[in-house]
């Protein structure tokens, strides 16, 4: 095998050019399989294999900094550095990491796991470069979906003013997780039925040529102006007039050509951007037909596609799509906004059925909500469905375009709590403590399935903002006897004791009836109240719960340092001085991969771990007494 020779990084460089076609069918071979037992990113990473192959035979690493867009496409740079061994173990707690790591290589440039950030890092790089009077090459792998992104304009404006060389290889497939969508698609649209520009450039000068004395004259001074012909035949205009030098479009699946190319670019005294054509899920049949089932996938058999284990209960993301559609049926008020992932938050289902009422607007999340602002104040409904981590970045738009006008705008934040194998840039773990710092907003959790339809349907109707906070995975079906009316700031009783009560946030409910369980067959009293709402805290209940518990104790799946049993703390405190509060949640650091009830073992989540510290806290307050 070719792939054996590659041991470390630089080694490709050693191969004969007859062993490079080889190399890029056994790469391709190799993630198959690895990837169709560990699952992770498949449709991306096969499609960069030879453009990844080609920056390592032009560039030396680590010398040179490669910078990959989120990352996921990182695959076949890891192989090509010596991590073969690590794929085996790849998104596993303890193992290699889905994305590029600064820990686990030196030629891992820069961390990534969101999209739109590689340019902003380049330039950070080259700056640095320059400063220290260093002589590297810069390059930044960012895919077209991550140009509806605008922080990657912001970078584009910001490098027209270099004066020393920065690569941007434009990373062209037409798909983001789904298709892209807006201008900047149509425009690379234009782009890539546009191969045949240089020969039209050609016959428009010669034909110009042709006329008597006045041909060469006008030829020139076309020459001359970015208005002239380069205008009305090079497709990179948009690039150019921004001072970035525009090479391609290339075919991203031919070698050579990328090779040239690349070594053309190192040439530019400033920034360039090299337009590179390629074909997600390349070399796999089923990955070619449906790049977005296997953008993230898991485990699949090799032969069909199929997943290895089909799960035949819905996730809350289906309970979701089920229950917003049926919503929109009945109020033509109601719009749903996605940021590029309409597989992925179940919107798929509401663009089908109501089209006019669904927006994408690509990877643009602070684009999302303020759009959904816009909808709010124009009299609809609109609900922005985004992954937990994702919404992060658009933290100053839920401040200043949604809750300081107290619009009504549902956000259905999916994926919130550990969301295992892609690690520390997606766990969910931060929207409550951030959401519940804004003045105006509501913050609620459904403890299984028939609760994330009644608060979906209450959020909808809800006349101010919202968010509701939902897991990835199957949807609980435990606790379907208890179905309280859903009530502002009202949290639910479920079992009433004496001595211990707990109480729970959201998808943390089973957890919680296990550690209840297990404390009554200790012989302790145990009360379990679901809390529904984080932002307002139910401070009725807590009082009435003060009246016959000593130790409180909160479980929630985000960040202890702002949230849900931190504000349980604080009125506690204030009000009861006779009871003590454990709060149980993710200690202040980030969580890496691997399967959620292993990450929550580590992190004191699972309810053998609490058992013991509330035991523990419990025997130490009788003490005291």
């Amino acid at each position: 095998m070719i792939l054996e020779k590659i041991k470390k990084e630089n080694d490709i460089k050693s191969l004969e050019p007859e062993e490079l076609e080889l190399l890029s069918e056994e790469i391709r071979e190799f993630l198959i399989e690895k990837i169709s037992n560990t699952g992770g990113h498949l449709a991306s990473n096969l499609g960069v294999v030879e453009l990844t192959m080609a920056l390592h035979l032009v560039f030396d690493l680590p010398k040179d900094k490669l910078i990959w867009d989120v990352g996921h496409q990182a695959y076949t740079h890891k192989l090509l550095t010596g991590r073969k061994s690590g794929f085996d173990d790849l998104r596993k707690y303890g193992g290699m990491s889905g994305f590029p790591k600064r820990k686990e290589s030196a030629c891992d440039a820069f961390d990534t796991g969101h999209s739109s950030t590689s340019i902003s890092a380049g330039l950070g790089y080259v700056a640095a470069r320059q400063i220290k009077g260093e002589d590297h090459y810069v390059v930044s792998i960012i895919g077209d979906g991550s140009m509806t992104g605008g922080m990657a304009y912001e970078a584009l404006n910001n490098a027209s003013r270099l004066k020393s060389n920065f690569i941007i290889v434009l990373n062209d497939n037409n798909m983001s997780i789904s298709e892209n969508v807006g201008g900047m698609s149509n425009y690379l649209d234009r782009i890539r039925t546009a191969n045949a520009y240089k020969e039209l450039k050609k016959g428009v000068e010669d034909t110009l040529l042709k006329i008597p004395v006045q041909g060469e004259k006008i030829v020139q001074r076309m020459r001359k102006t970015k208005s002239g012909i380069k205008q009305l035949v090079v497709p990179g205009m948009f690039f150019e007039d921004m001072g970035i030098t525009y090479l391609g479009p290339v075919d991203g699946h031919d070698v050579n050509k990328l090779k040239k190319i690349f070594t053309e670019a190192k040439k530019v005294d400033h920034a360039v951007l090299i337009h590179v054509l390629t074909k997600k899920g390349k070399g796999y049949k089923p990955a070619e037909e449906n790049p977005a089932r296997f953008h993230g996938t898991a485990p699949f058999t090799i032969e069909t596609g199929e997943p290895k284990n089909k799960s035949i209960k819905d996730s809350y993301t289906d309970v979701f799509s089920k229950v917003l559609c049926d919503i929109a049926k009945n109020d033509e008020k109601v719009t749903a906004i996605t940021a590029a992932m309409a597989g992925g938050t179940g919107l798929d289902r509401f663009q089908k059925y109501f089209p006019d009422r669904f927006f994408d607007v690509g990877i643009a999340e602070e684009h999302a909500l303020t759009f959904a602002a816009g909808l709010a104040a124009g009299g609809m409904k609109p609900v922005v469905a985004l992954y937990s981590s994702f919404l992060q970045r658009a933290y100053d738009q839920a401040i200043h375009d949604i809750c300081l006008q107290n619009l009504p705008v549902v956000l259905a934040v999916d994926r919130a709590g550990l969301v295992g194998s892609d690690g520390e840039t997606h766990q969910g773990v931060f929207d409550l403590s951030f959401l519940s710092s804004i003045p105006n907003m509501t913050v609620i959790s459904p403890k299984n399935r028939w609760e994330l339809a009644d608060m979906l349907r209450y959020s909808v109707d809800f006349q101010y903002p919202i968010a509701v906070r939902y897991p990835r995975g199957n949807a609980y079906e435990g606790l379907q006897e208890f179905r309280t009316p859903i009530e502002y700031g009202k949290s639910e009783l479920i079992y009433r004791e004496k001595g211990i009560a707990i109480i729970f946030v959201g998808h943390m409910a089973q957890t919680a009836e296990q550690v209840r369980l297990l404390l009554k067959q200790k012989g302790y009293g145990c009360s379990l109240v679901n809390a529904r709402f984080i932002k307002p805290i139910d401070e009725n209940m807590l009082d009435e719960l003060t009246k016959e518990h000593t130790l409180f104790v909160t479980i929630e799946e985000n960040i202890l340092i702002g949230g849900f049993g931190s504000q349980v703390l604080t009125y506690v405190s204030q009000h009861a001085e006779h009871v003590e509060v454990l709060n149980m949640g993710i200690h202040d650091n980030y969580v890496e991969h691997g399967d959620v009830e292993v990450l929550r073992r580590d992190a004191g989540l699972d309810a053998e771990s609490i058992v013991e510290k509330v035991i523990e806290k419990f025997e130490t307050i009788r003490m005291e007494k």
